[in-house]
Order: C-alpha cells, then structure tokens, then sequence
C-alpha cells in the first residue's frame, strides 16, 4: 500500500500492487500469493475489482451496500457486494458504457446509456427493457417526482421518458447545438444542461419551460487563462438550492449563487483538460473536482487546495463514498483505483479495519518506496558503462533519467572509478580543514603609509605581550602609535626611515634575515587594507609568518639591545660620568655605542 503525504494531508493507494492474471489457476495462485511477499503483503479491499482493459464509470448505491461499475473489453457491467468484498455478478452487454445511474435503493433497478443510442434498464433477473434515443446520448438524469428520465446529447433537444408511462414525452427545444451534462436540483427540481457552447440552460419540470440561462465561457475568462476556443460546459454539481458548480472543458470550475449570473469563485486546474466529475463535502466546505489527470479537493470558499491525487492513468469517472473518506476511481487501466483519505472522513462500516490499519501504519513508519533505489541520469549511465541495460528489468524509466537498485549502482561505480572512495576521503578532509580555517578569528592589521615596518614591528611586540604569561610590567612602545605626540612619525614623509643608510644597517644588523618575512607581510597587509577600503571585505592572508619565527627574531633584537646599552654603560662608568637620563633614540644609541666601544679599543 503506497501513501502520500501533500500538504500534510495522508493518501493511502489501497488498490497499489501486482495482480495476478485471470487464466492462472487456483492452485498457481495460491503458490505465487504465498511465494512472492509483495502479493502475500498486498491489500485487496474488494475481490475482483478490475476491467479486462478500461473502466468507463462507477457509482454506489444509495444504501451503501452495493457498487456498480462498466468497463471493456467486451463491454460489460459488474455489481460488488461490500459486505462480502467480492463480485456478486457480471452482465455482458451490446456496447460500451457511456453512463449509468442506479433508479432504486440497492442494485435492483439500474438504466445504461450506451454509445449506440440504445438505453437498458436492468434489474435483478437481468436485462428488463431495451429503447433507442433519436440521437448520441452524452448524459442522463432521472426526475424521481414524476418518474421522468432526461437525456442529452449532440441534440438541441432534451429527450424525456416517463418510467411511469413508459413512453417518450415532448422534449424540451433549446436553440443549442448539442449539450455534455445534465444534473437536478435536489431541492426544488430545478434541471439544469451544459451546451457546447459554454452556457447553462435551466429548465422547471413542473412547468415544461426554460425558466433561466447563465453564460459562464466569458466568466471562465481571467487574466492567466490561455484560450484558444470557446469554453463549453462539460459538468454540473447542484450542492443545495442556491449553489451550484460548473466545469467546463478548459480546466476551470466556477460556483455560482442562482440569484446572481456572476460567479462567486472561479478555480482553474491548468492543465486544459476538461473537467469530467465534480462533487461536494459539505461538512469540510470542500470541492472535489477532476479532470483525466487527477483528482483536486479545494476549498470552495477561498479556493485554496486540500489535497490532490494523481493516479498513474488518466480518469475517466469518480465516485465518492457518502459520509465518509473513500474515492472510487474508473481509469484507464484493468485495475480500477481506490484511495482512503482519513482527513475526508472515516472508512465505510464495511472496511471500518481501514481506521486500524493507517493508524497502525502511523505509529510504524515505513521506509520510502525509493530509499533502495538510485536515480541515475543518461550521461552518468553511459559513465558507468550501464548504457546497454536501457529497456530492461534493471532500469525503471522515471522523468529525466532511470532508477536502478542501489546495489547494482555501488558495483558498477566501483568498477567504472577504483579510486572514487580515495577522492571522496580527501575532499572530506580538505573540507574540514576549510571549516577549521574559517572559524579562525581573522585581524587585519592597518599600516600606515609612512615607516610601515615600524608599525608592523611594534604591533608585533603588543600581541607578543598580550600573550605572554609573565607577570612583569608590560612595556609600552605599542603606544606610539596611539599617541598624538608622535603621529607624525607614521605621517609626515620627512620622518621615513632610510633602510639603504649605512646607520641603518649598522643598528640593525639581524634586518635583513627578516626582511623578505617583512616584505610579504607588507604587501599583504596593504593588499587587505585596500580591499576592505575599495570593496568593503577583507582577505585572509595565508603568507604569513608563523608565531615561532617573530619569537625568535623579538628575541635577538632584545639581546643586541641589552649588550649595546651594557657596553654604554660600562664605558660611561669608567669614565666618572653618569648616564643621561634622557631618552635617546635608538639610531643613535647603536652609533654611540659603536664610537665609544671603537675609543676603549683604541686605549687598550
């Protein structure tokens, strides 16, 4: 049993499955059903319950105990007993079904409309009586007042028959070139036909007279509706004695108040095809429509759709279950459809075990029909070398592509790409990695223009000292670049650090083992700046130096401090004089300290 969830409205397919064929034997049956799990598993609601090819319509009894379907070939009827899920008898016919309406309560008095003009009425024993109307019929409604049976069809005329008199009465004259479809007002006998030409005759039979006639193929007209010919009307649906629903062979279904010629709500099914049944839920305010590729409910107040089924063949007639959520459907397949919707309303009393059943399939969800299945395009078929295997059991076309058994899809990817599951390994540690990278906290650092090594060098000494770990007081030279005293330094071209002079090179004699490292982030940074100035995002630079190699080069550039400023002190030490409590900078500490060490070689 397939189940569908639109909208989260649940659809159960209680007619999904293999069937066995009708020249198998017993004896056969009963091994495949026990042999194969999906037939052991299958759910037969009623035996029995198929066409040899087609089936044309269905309808149930007024009381609910019996079920009336036609279908081909050869042209015949079958009757279904609920209370025993099965078959209770098959009638073959002359010609095919066009329509059928049950006369009595129970499947005692039935009428036929065939394709030939000919009208059977049967009942119990069998075939009762047999008559021909003047023209193709197309539809029928029976007036149960006075026993009066309406027919229409590619006439202008609808055709009476008194079942009372049993003899045909004056038809009622239209100026129409033909009519689809028929229907009678359950309230006040209103009836009411569909012509070719999109308009709705109403006609009073207590009077013999057309009492009113509603044009809908200009109100079935809106602004997204694509028309290529006049609309006719192909369905009417009377809910009570003022509503009323009208659909028409573009797609659309319009509801009309019979005080107004104005409809209240028109609702398009886009698919232009032609609307073949309508039916009303009164006690949810739901519209059921159909067209040959499914089945919409939508609400018939605001139009918003419900839900929507769509078997796998097109419709030919619907049939709802009264006061409750089953839907019976002839199509154009052997096997006529069944779905139970619980949100419509309980199972039948017949099949109340439907109720058990979904609420046992809720608490146990199964597994997606296609979760064993692998969907496969053309050219990743011909990529693993399966192009030969289109047409057969193993493929199952479906849309753009085909579905293949999941195994059969890991053999052949391993076969067709050794390495794919080495691939797939790297790829998924090159992705961590990239996470990892992201989730770093990325700092652009802005230079300025002027003594940008500078700079640089003194941010590097701050982030060095945030996280060390001694508890000494930190130093303070970071702070030159927030202090307005010495903006200029980082301002003013006058002040830019000649790195080629020969003082340069003599004070900082390890520069040029870190001047590449420098250089390149350098240009990084100014790359960044830029971009955050020009596009508003930054870049992370990944050239950068590790934290190991600043460490090491903060390092020597201390200890050659330390030896210059000891050596000035020793030599200012011995020669009486105090050190100078001054700040010097730090050019022309290196030089004086070169001159004096220079002096106390001299003397020695």
């Amino acid at each position: 049993m397939q189940v569908s969830n639109t909208n989260n409205v649940k659809v159960y397919n209680l007619s999904s499955g293999k069937s066995l064929p009708d020249w198998l034997s017993d004896r056969k049956r009963r091994a495949l059903q026990n042999s194969d799990s999906e037939l052991k598993n299958r759910i037969e609601l009623i035996q029995d319950f198929e066409f040899p090819i087609v089936s044309n319509c269905v309808r149930v009894s007024e009381d609910g105990q019996h079920i009336v379907a036609a279908g081909i070939y050869k042209p015949k009827v079958r009757c279904y007993d609920v209370s025993q899920l099965s078959m209770k008898f098959e009638r073959g016919l002359d010609a095919e079904v066009v329509k059928l309406h049950i006369l009595s309560e129970d499947y005692s008095k039935i009428v036929f409309m065939q394709c030939d003009r000919y009208v059977e009425f049967h009942t119990r024993f069998g075939v009762h009586h047999r008559l021909r109307i003047p023209r193709v019929g197309r539809d029928l409604a029976y007036h149960d007042p006075t026993c009066d049976l309406f027919f229409v069809g590619t006439s202008p005329e609808i055709y009476r028959y008194n079942l009372d008199q049993g003899r045909f009465l004056r038809p009622f004259t239209t100026k129409a070139l033909a009519m689809n479809c028929c229907d009678i007002n359950p309230a006040h006998h209103l009836l009411a036909a569909g012509t070719v030409e999109g308009k709705v005759l109403c006609w009073d039979p207590r009077v013999r007279g057309q009492v009113g006639e509603l044009d809908c193929a200009l109100s079935s007209i809106t602004g997204v509706t694509e028309i290529q010919k006049v609309p006719a009307v192909t369905a009417i649906k009377f809910k009570d004695g003022l509503h009323f629903a009208v659909g028409t062979s573009t797609g659309q279904i319009l509801l009309y108040d019979i005080r107004s010629d104005k409809p209240v709500l028109v609702k398009d099914h886009r698919y232009q095809f032609p609307i073949k049944s309508i039916d009303y839920k009164p006690d949810m305010d739901l519209i059921l429509s159909a067209d040959k590729k499914g089945l919409k409910m939508w609400d018939e107040r605001t139009g918003k759709p419900f839900v929507t089924i769509e078997p796998e063949a097109n419709i030919n007639d619907v049939c709802v279950v009264p006061n409750s959520g089953l839907i019976l459907m002839a199509n154009e397949t052997p096997k006529m459809s069944i779905y139970f919707t619980p949100s419509l309303g309980p199972a039948p009393k017949w099949c109340s075990f439907l109720d058990n059943l979904t609420e046992e399939l809720e608490e146990n969800p199964q597994s997606d029909v296609y979760d064993d299945y692998k969907f496969v395009t053309k050219p990743e078929l011909d990529n693993l070398g399966l192009s030969h295997l289109v047409g057969s059991s193993l493929l199952r076309a479906y849309m753009h592509g085909y579905f293949m058994d999941i195994r059969l899809y890991h053999r052949a990817k391993s076969i067709a790409d050794p390495f794919a599951y080495e691939n797939y390994r790297k790829n998924l540690i090159q992705k961590k990695i990239e996470e990892a990278r992201s989730n770093r906290v990325k700092k652009i650092k802005k230079l300025p223009k002027v003594n940008a090594a500078l700079a640089l060098k003194l941010q590097d000494e701050e982030e060095i000292q945030k996280t060390a770990k001694s508890k000494k007081p930190k130093t303070t030279a970071s702070g030159l670049l927030k202090d307005d005293r010495f903006a200029a330094l980082f301002e003013n071209p006058d002040f830019q650090v000649d790195e080629e002079s020969e003082e340069f090179r003599v004070a900082k004699p390890l520069i040029s083992k870190h001047q590449k490292k420098v250089e390149q982030e350098l240009a990084s940074a100014n790359q960044e700046q830029d971009e955050v100035e020009m596009e508003g995002r930054a870049s992370s630079d990944e050239n950068s130096g590790s934290s190991e190699d600043d460490r090491e080069w903060v390092q020597a550039m201390r200890e050659q401090r330390r030896r210059i400023k000891h050596r000035t002190c020793i030599i200012e030490g011995s020669s009486g004089a105090m050190p100078t409590l001054e700040p010097i900078h730090e050019y022309q500490v290196s030089n004086q300290s070169d001159k004096a060490i220079e002096g106390y070689h001299a003397k020695a």
